[in-house]
């Protein structure tokens, strides 16, 4: 039987980082009962969750593991908010916690932390009501220290603009932390090391992580040929039937139903995010390509998955471009979850399309195009300065900024058409 864990200490508490969703997570504490935390596995669910908690349980240990299937009760056991991390290995946890928290009437019970998504048969209640749902995702840019912040998100909601800001980055530090990735781990070692974390990464996954979490076997060298076929579609919206005939150009036999089963286990160990298609309300009859885009939640793991490291990205403009998109993609999630904001993309019938769209709750919107240098800035403000145009054609409400996103170290500014150029080492939340 394990024995009863011990309060996160002081040391570990200041050696934490802080992120971003850390806000959310105390306000959501005063208002719930419990806080779930999801997210890929070592971007720092565990360590959020401890600055936060007053007593844990780490069930990823085998002995806790048995010690709480065998005692759920006693496992939930502690000063609140009580921790219990990788909760999915013992899934009745969370039904004792959803009553205990019924029958209390507590707030700030638990924080469970989740790096994949259980079998629905092997809970009874959703949680709604009772437990608030947030995603994590690897650190930012902003959170890492690769991004001064000078220009923040919610400043541009606000005012459309970026004032000048410095700037250090260029192409090749953009593929350096691309290929090293927002892992907390990689922080603080050599870039050879870090990247070979996103190696390992991949082969846990391909070996082991997923088909532990459905239980169905899958075949490992299937398993490589669909992921590199997915990073090598990074930041597109690549159909079933390209993955497919993806794989099966490399000699291996794969139907639709066994992409789509290879998928939704990636999902559930949020390996791969869909950037869903953004709907505006129009009274114009254009209609709106539905395709989601698909994302690495890290672009190290689409770099590992390739083989790309640095010095090979570096001659693979187009690799690269698409690897970049999705560092964006992840720090505009990032930045716009701490407004109450989504990000999205944007393609129409006549094939005017935006990288991303923020929208925030109260509906104020923004669009981004990404790029890694100044070449295609032009036709990016052009682009963008259409879709605004449209969309009041149409009847929507203007967007609050229009944003070049660039691997450009020119330095934040706002150019005479109102569009913003702000390198990714400048922007924050």
């Amino acid at each position: 039987m394990a024995e009863k864990q011990p309060s996160p200490s002081k040391e570990m508490r200041d050696l934490y980082r802080p992120r971003i969703i850390d806000a959310r997570i105390s306000e959501k504490l005063h208002a719930f009962g419990g806080v779930l935390i999801t997210g890929p596995r070592s971007c720092g669910k565990s360590w959020t969750g401890i600055s936060h908690s007053k007593s844990a349980i780490f069930v990823g240990d085998e002995d806790n593991n048995r010690f709480a299937a065998l005692n759920p009760q006693s496992a939930l056991d502690g000063e609140h908010p009580h921790l219990v991390d990788e909760w999915q290995d013992v899934p009745k946890l969370w039904d004792v916690a959803r009553r205990n928290i019924d029958l209390s009437h507590k707030k700030g019970m638990y924080i469970f932390t989740g790096s994949s998504v259980p079998p629905s048969e092997k809970t009874l209640h959703t949680g709604i009501g009772r437990f608030a749902r947030m995603h994590m995702r690897t650190m930012s840019l902003f959170e890492s220290g690769d991004s001064n912040g000078s220009v923040g998100l919610s400043a541009l909601f606000d005012t459309g603009r970026a004032d000048n800001a410095p700037s250090k980055i260029d192409y090749q530090q953009a593929v350096r932390l691309m290929c090293r990735g927002g892992w907390p781990g990689a922080l603080g070692v050599d870039d050879a090391s870090a990247i070979g974390m996103s190696y390992d990464y991949i082969d846990s996954i391909v070996n082991l992580d997923m088909s532990r979490v459905d239980g169905k076997r899958r075949n490992r060298a299937t398993a490589e040929l669909l992921i590199k076929s997915l990073a090598r579609n990074s930041a597109s919206s690549a159909s079933i039937s390209t993955v497919v005939a993806d794989v099966q150009d490399a000699e291996a036999k794969i139907s639709d139903l066994t992409v789509r089963s290879y998928l939704e286990a990636l999902k559930k160990l949020f390996i791969i995010e869909e950037q869903t298609a953004w709907h505006p309300s129009l009274r114009s009859r254009t209609r709106v390509r539905t395709s989601p885009k698909r994302h690495f939640t890290d672009p190290s793991l689409a770099a590992a998955a390739l083989g790309a490291r640095p010095g090979i990205l570096l001659k693979d403009v187009r690799t690269a471009g698409l690897l970049f998109e999705s560092m964006c993609y992840r720090d505009l999630c990032v930045y716009a979850s701490a407004s109450g904001g989504r990000v999205f993309h944007y393609r129409d019938n006549a094939g005017l399309e935006a990288d991303a769209v923020v929208q925030l709750d109260d509906g104020r919107w923004g669009a981004v195009e990404v790029k890694l240098g100044t070449f295609d800035f032009e036709k990016a403000a052009a682009n963008l300065i259409r879709l605004k145009n449209k969309m009041a054609a149409a009847g929507a409400e203007e967007p609050s900024f229009l944003m070049i996103l660039s691997a450009s170290g020119g330095g934040a500014r706002t150019r005479p058409d109102g569009v913003a150029e702000v390198p990714a080492d400048c922007l924050g939340p």
